[in-house]
């Protein structure tokens, strides 16, 4: 259920990033979202560790690491609810140990996964491109 990702998942992950960010981020700027697509695209999946959760074969959600740091993890909305962020999430514990995240103030929805997670607040930065406040998490499986 949980594979590598490979350059042919690249149109599946930026249409289930799309889906989550309006529903996650709607706070965020059409123009701050059209740059985060293109950095999606040239950048952050070629540089970071991408796992693509893919029941029944179908891409339904990825996490994006670099390091021990989760730099995204995003579902399709009509898979929320479903325990495939949270296995995930379990993958890259059992390959990575502690972990780390940044998740916006305002994702509520994030915010809500990892503290049932077992994430606690290390930190709050401001989000310079933006101007938002990103909570700094952490887990340390015990």
């Amino acid at each position: 259920m949980i594979k590598p990702f490979s350059s042919d998942d690249t149109e599946a992950v930026l249409d289930i990033w799309h889906q989550a960010s309006a529903l996650a981020h709607s706070f965020l700027t059409p123009e701050f979202i059209a740059q985060e697509d293109r950095n999606l695209r040239d950048i952050y999946l070629k540089h970071a560790e991408v796992w693509i959760a893919a029941p029944n074969d179908v891409t339904t959600g990825f996490i994006a690491l670099i390091k021990d740091e989760i730099g995204g993890l995003f579902l399709r909305p009509s898979a929320h609810g479903r325990g495939l962020g949270r296995a995930m999430v379990d993958h890259t514990v059992m390959r990575k140990g502690p972990l780390r995240v940044e998740v916006f103030e305002k994702n509520s929805i994030g915010r809500r996964f990892y503290a049932t997670y077992g994430f606690v607040e290390t930190g709050r930065v401001q989000h310079q491109p933006t101007g938002e406040v990103l909570l700094q998490l952490a887990f340390t499986p015990p």
